[in-house]
């Protein structure tokens, strides 16, 4: 512990503290890992964080109310209410604070992603190009997957109502990339409340220093998901057709599912494919560690960030990937790797880098290193502290203004 971070108000001073709202599970990645990566950097310089975790369902729902009861499911912290409202400022992860909303601590909602971004790029099985429409048949016919399309989109649609009105009606809202910002602007949040912070990766990424590989693989990394909805999120047909688009070059999937089917259909129907499925992330680095220099697809239709992006690029992977998330405001065409836009520009892209002379293919690994360098998580947490020391700020001025007659 490096002493307490203190400020001054006008004529006090206090200590920052900050309650986190998330979710109970731990897998390891999204919005609950950022929370506990951000948690222990705040704690470092001092901030008082502490963790409040939902632990009652509400509601046994169907299907059709699954939303709904994931809302509720953060009431069962009112529970704690008397001891949330002794802190500064709340954190929560988009809808998660919902329930504190009414009361005078200021809120702050962490959107790593919206909702309706998820609703606006996933289409119907039958909207799809023909060439990957087919994948899904197959997919369906081998019993790697259920269904074409999702029974219903109801709770997604749901929860994202119920994310528009914590967006509006908290303090400050943080935005992991000029796409997360766009998304919020579009339902109508003030910019002046919206704060682009992106997300950071763990330091062990930067110590491992994977070796340059003289022919390079394809490799994937990240979240598959297991119905039909997050599969099309994270474009496993666009994945699946790259893989079969190139059947000679080695092909790596580091990937976390809880499909049990898709790994089998995987090293049965793609040629010279390795599927490493649901490894703890620690170990991720050391199965990169002869891949510098490879070519890592993004094919999701959405990310509001990307951690698998920078997860990959700090291993000296070099991105194929399309313009989610932070993509588009790194990635430079030629230099740290490629945005496509369609498969066509995804083929042209990664036969480009199986054809390129070492030396091209080195250059770009290492620039995709330096780039990663910039989501160390000390960095991103001085960019956090700075937004709520401005909301607790903004907060306190308003109820003095308040208090005069």
């Amino acid at each position: 512990m490096l002493g307490f971070f203190v400020y001054g108000f006008s004529n006090y001073e206090f200590i920052v503290k900050i309650a986190f709202i998330h979710n109970e599970r731990k897998i390891g990645t999204g919005a609950h890992f950022i929370n506990d990566l951000m948690a222990s950097r705040l704690r470092e310089v001092g901030v008082r964080v502490k963790n409040f975790y939902p632990k009652h369902a509400l509601l046994d729902a169907p299907l059709h109310l699954k939303g709904i009861s994931n809302v509720l499911f953060f009431y069962s912290l009112l529970e704690h209410k008397d001891e949330v409202l002794k802190y500064d400022l709340i954190q929560g992860t988009t809808f998660t604070p919902l329930a504190f909303l009414p009361f005078s601590i200021p809120v702050v909602s962490h959107f790593g992603s919206t909702s309706w971004g998820f609703l606006n790029a996933v289409p119907q099985a039958k909207d799809m190009e023909p060439s990957l429409r087919s994948i899904w048949l197959d997919l369906k016919r081998d019993g790697a997957i259920r269904e074409l399309n999702v029974r219903t989109r109801r709770p997604l649609r749901d929860v994202a109502e119920i994310e528009k009105l914590v967006a509006l009606r908290a303090e400050a809202v943080i935005a992991t990339s000029e796409i997360v910002k766009q998304d919020l602007l579009g339902i109508g949040v003030p910019q002046e409340r919206i704060h682009v912070v992106p997300n950071a990766i763990e330091d062990y990424w930067f110590k491992s220093r994977s070796a340059f590989m003289d022919t390079p693989s394809l490799v994937f990394l990240g979240r598959l998901g297991a119905d039909a909805f997050t599969l099309k999120l994270k474009g496993l047909d666009r994945l699946i057709d790259y893989y079969q688009r190139f059947p000679s070059v080695s092909k790596y999937t580091i990937g976390m599912t809880t499909n049990k089917k898709l790994p089998g259909w995987f090293d049965t129907h793609l040629q010279r494919q390795y599927f490493h499925a649901n490894l703890k992330k620690e170990r991720i680095p050391e199965l990169l560690s002869d891949k510098a220099g490879s070519i890592l697809l993004i094919t999701s239709r959405y990310e509001g960030f990307s951690l698998s992006l920078i997860e990959g690029m700090s291993q000296g992977l070099i991105p194929v990937t399309y313009p989610v998330g932070i993509a588009p405001e790194i990635i430079q065409n030629g230099i740290n790797g490629f945005l496509v836009s369609s498969q066509e520009e995804g083929y042209r892209a990664i036969n480009d880098l199986l054809r390129r002379p070492t030396e091209d293919r080195r250059r770009l690994s290492e620039a995709a290193r330096a780039t990663a360098r910039r989501f160390d998580s000390r960095a991103i947490s001085k960019r956090l502290l700075d937004v709520y020391k401005r909301t607790i700020k903004k907060k306190s001025s308003f109820r003095a203004a308040a208090r005069v007659p």
